[in-house]
């Protein structure tokens, strides 16, 4: 046994002898180099180098929870939630290269989450609107679970252009200290822009921007609340300008015009002023629907420009703290109100905010940009204006506060309410979407094409107990009025627009002159 093992041994032996000879004949393949990834100190933390260039690259993100409470005195349909919660996520990429003409950067960000509840954070019919939000079925989730997806940002920045999605110019504050981020004022974080920017030295830059005017569009009024293109109605005459018929105006709003945007913004060590100013070009369709005769004159209804200005002011506060600071702004916009915010809070893209905003709301706010005259054919604007002031304290470096308000305003054109009630109403229109016969009890308690204010104040507390990972509540104040006269209470008597509605009725009716809710927002954020 001893001699085969030692046999086997041996044999083995020679094999590896040999095969290593036979090796040494053979050319060495030498292993590829490994190529580490290098840190990228050019352009700040977190930058290192994309491996075989000389591009950098900086990979962050944020991940966040938030929970929501706001009351409700409505258990109709959807309403009734109290309480919503949400979980986001976002993702960023931003890449930067130098070249001869300084620095060239892509940036895109990708934000996405869940959010339940009708109430509070809840689902968001805004963003719903402008197909970045994607609502459940069912009996139970109807209104009440929304998937949201949004390419936030997707630009390119090369030698003072940029070109791509990304905030607009327009903007200043955009809600910088606040969670919910619903006082009024411009923030248009998403939209598609080609923008030259210039810099003249010592902080001074100027700005000319061309954008997207989807995502600054106000529904034009029409008084089936908005849901049929075809809804306004003018009276078509003939050659002698006598009223023959009546016909129907297409008012989907065309893509023609771009938004131009200039801006002109100081930023210093003590601050940040802007001065902005916008036109917006309202462009509907024509007469929709064919009338009688041979000889009758149809009014084609001519585009308007909107237009918009504001003015923001910022101004650090390390005396009072470090970190302190200080926002004002104020905004006009005439056929624009996107650009002052005024719809912020109770839901842009729609001809009058939901009645979910509050659950169990007294009246509608309407936000169009502007109305069809029925008796000339063409737009009449409607105006806005919203100030808002937010100061940012820090208690200690660990914990944190804002306090903020804005006051704002929505005026239609003088003889608009007039026109319309008295055109829809001889054709027989009712309900709590039209105006009213001018002279009737409805036309003088009706929600439709009212002027309104709206006031909302708030603070909040964060605590960041280490960097980047703040914990963090808030809440606020809305108040919505009409600036004259009282409007019926859906809450209250939800039945008084049927009855009101004839124009003979009488018996009591529930009215208010303004309508007001309390919110709360808990959040955790981490970003890295």
């Amino acid at each position: 046994m001893k001699l085969l093992k030692s046999s086997m041994l041996g044999s083995a032996a020679a094999f590896a002898a040999v095969g290593a000879a036979h090796a040494a004949d053979l050319p060495i393949k030498k292993a590829a180099p490994i190529e580490y990834v290098r840190v990228c100190s050019a352009y700040g933390a977190g930058f290192f180098y994309i491996p075989g260039t000389d591009t950098c690259l900086r990979v962050s993100g944020r991940a966040r929870f938030e929970g929501g409470y706001m009351t409700s005195s409505s258990r109709q349909g959807t309403g009734g939630d109290t309480s919503g919660y949400q979980g986001r996520m976002r993702i960023n990429l931003d890449a930067r290269t130098q070249t001869a003409y300084g620095t060239l950067r892509a940036f895109v960000r990708l934000d996405a989450g869940a959010r339940t509840g009708y109430s509070g954070i809840g689902t968001s019919g805004t963003q719903a609107r402008i197909g970045q939000a994607y609502n459940a079925t069912g009996v139970d989730e109807i209104g009440r679970a929304q998937q949201f997806v949004n390419v936030d940002k997707a630009f390119i920045q090369f030698a003072g252009l940029t070109a791509g999605r990304a905030s607009s110019f327009f903007d200043f504050y955009a809600h910088d200290f606040e969670i919910t981020g619903n006082t009024a004022g411009s923030d248009i974080a998403s939209t598609n822009l080609f923008a030259y920017t210039a810099t003249f030295g010592n902080g001074l830059s100027a700005t000319l921007s061309v954008e997207d005017p989807v995502y600054r569009r106000s529904g034009i009024f029409a008084p089936t609340g908005g849901t049929s293109p075809l809804a306004p109605v003018v009276v078509a005459y003939n050659r002698l300008g006598v009223p023959v018929a009546a016909s129907n105006v297409d008012v989907v709003q065309r893509e023609r015009l771009p938004d131009f945007v200039g801006v002109l913004r100081l930023d210093q060590a003590w601050g940040s002023a802007q001065i902005s100013a916008a036109t917006h070009e309202l462009n509907v369709g024509n007469m929709a629907t064919s009338v009688p005769g041979a000889n009758v004159a149809i009014a084609h209804t001519r585009s308007v420009q909107g237009w918009a200005v504001q003015g923001g002011l910022k101004v650090n506060a390390p005396f009072v703290a470090p970190g302190d600071a200080l926002y004002l702004q104020g905004a006009y916009g005439d056929g624009a109100d996107m650009y002052t915010g005024y719809s912020n809070w109770a839901g842009s893209y729609n001809t009058y905010g939901a009645s979910g905003t509050i659950q169990g709301q007294k009246f509608l706010q309407y936000f169009s940009d502007a109305t069809v005259n029925p008796f000339t054919g063409q737009l009449q604007t409607s105006q806005s204006f919203s100030a808002v002031g937010s100061y940012l304290h820090y208690w200690s470096p660990e914990w944190r506060s804002a306090f903020f308000g804005s006051y704002g305003e929505q005026n239609f054109a003088k003889t608009a309410r007039f026109g319309q009630g008295a055109i829809y109403n001889v054709i027989g229109g009712s309900g709590n979407n039209t105006v009213g016969l001018p002279g009737t009890r409805f036309y003088q308690l009706s929600q439709a094409l009212r002027d309104t204010y709206q006031f909302v104040a708030g603070a909040s507390l964060i605590w960041s107990p280490v960097k980047d990972l703040d914990i963090g509540v808030e809440g606020y104040y809305t108040q919505l009025g009409v600036k004259s006269g009282r409007v019926i209470d859906l809450d209250k008597d939800p039945g008084a627009y049927g009855r009101v509605s004839q124009i003979n009725a009488g018996g009591p009716v529930r009215t208010a002159t303004q309508d007001s809710v309390s919110q709360i927002r808990f959040r955790v954020q981490r970003d890295f």
